[in-house]
């Protein structure tokens, strides 16, 4: 641990599971998404997950007529649209999205998603998605 570094900071390096290493930065990442496993939620939704420090970036696969049912989160939500398209319900409105497209849905907005055609979208979260890394997400499960 680097000399002067406070009891705080050691708790907080500890927790981070690195004892040795408060202060310094942490090495870059790679992530190579050939080699994350595809999770099959349902007969029509399918993704690959990887979680950063502080944001979940998830590839999804929605067969049409998939149905992500009516929930919120407390993340922020970016969905971009690499093929197909989507229809987002909100209290106020529907909004369709397709390739070359992006949405951001603002934490706690609650939302149901349909997928028009069989699409292919990337979503970002901030923060990390507890519930997905946990398995809590029964609602996409269905």
């Amino acid at each position: 641990m680097p000399v002067g570094a406070t009891a705080a900071e050691e708790k907080t390096c500890q927790a981070r599971g690195n004892p040795h290493d408060t202060l310094q930065p942490r090495m870059a990442t790679i992530y190579r998404w050939d080699e994350i496993p595809l999770e099959q939620l349902n007969p029509h939704l399918s993704r690959k997950v990887l979680h950063g420090d502080q944001v979940t970036i998830a590839k999804l696969w929605l067969k049409q007529g998939a149905v992500v049912p009516r929930h919120s989160h407390h993340n922020e939500q970016v969905t971009n649209v690499d093929t197909g398209r989507l229809k987002f319900v909100f209290d106020d409105g529907e909004m369709l999205v397709g390739p070359g497209e992006s949405l951001q849905i603002p934490a706690h907005a609650p939302h149901l998603v349909e997928a028009l055609e069989d699409t292919h979208c990337t979503d970002l979260f901030v923060p990390v998605r507890e519930d997905w890394r946990t398995g809590a997400d029964a609602y996409l499960r269905r």
